[in-house]
């Protein structure tokens, strides 16, 4: 599985990986053309050729697996600290009203934290901390439930019709509705 819910290869997929360039260092201490090197652990001949030049020019230790590549970027403590923030509501960062959306919550992290993040990698962040969006409890005071039920019933239709015309159709882009 190439993106698992953390993301990224798991270990043991990153360490099959990694014996692969280490194989491929051996074969180049030994002097193997970079063709037969990529034919016999069936990988690419391009990636052959960069491993080598990053084996002249660090050696075998240049072929290591460096780690996950999508290491989170806010750290636990970090995370924890975006909580307290959180829980004292937008009005305390200077929103007008009381609703956390995601390029509120990436401005927090932005000048708490010191950090810039995605608007997309917001969403995993809190996603993966168990936040998820929320629906009001209740309705707006504000609500005009005639309104509604007059949209419902006069707009709503419009917008969902189809578009396609009742009558035949012209193949011509000329002359579209001739006889």
């Amino acid at each position: 599985m190439r993106y698992p819910e953390g993301g990224g290869l798991t270990a043991e997929r990153r360490a099959f990986r990694e014996g692969i360039r280490l194989q491929t260092g051996e074969r180049f201490a030994a002097g193997e053309k970079t063709v037969v090197i990529a034919k016999d652990l069936r990988v690419s001949v391009r990636s052959v050729e960069r491993w080598r030049r990053a084996w002249r020019e660090g050696g075998m230790e240049a072929l290591r697996s460096a780690g996950p590549a999508n290491s989170p970027t806010v750290t636990d403590a970090q995370f924890a600290v975006l909580e307290e923030e959180l829980g004292k509501g937008p009005a305390a960062h200077g929103f007008d009203d009381e609703r956390w959306t995601l390029v509120r919550v990436q401005a927090v992290i932005s000048r708490r934290l010191r950090l810039s993040l995605s608007v997309a990698t917001v969403s995993r962040l809190l996603k993966r901390h168990g936040w998820s969006w929320q629906v009001p409890a209740r309705r707006a005071l504000e609500r005009d439930e005639h309104a509604v039920e007059l949209w419902k019933k006069e707009v709503w239709p419009r917008v969902t019709a189809s578009r396609r015309h009742a009558g035949p159709g012209s193949s011509s882009s000329t002359r579209p509705d001739s006889p």
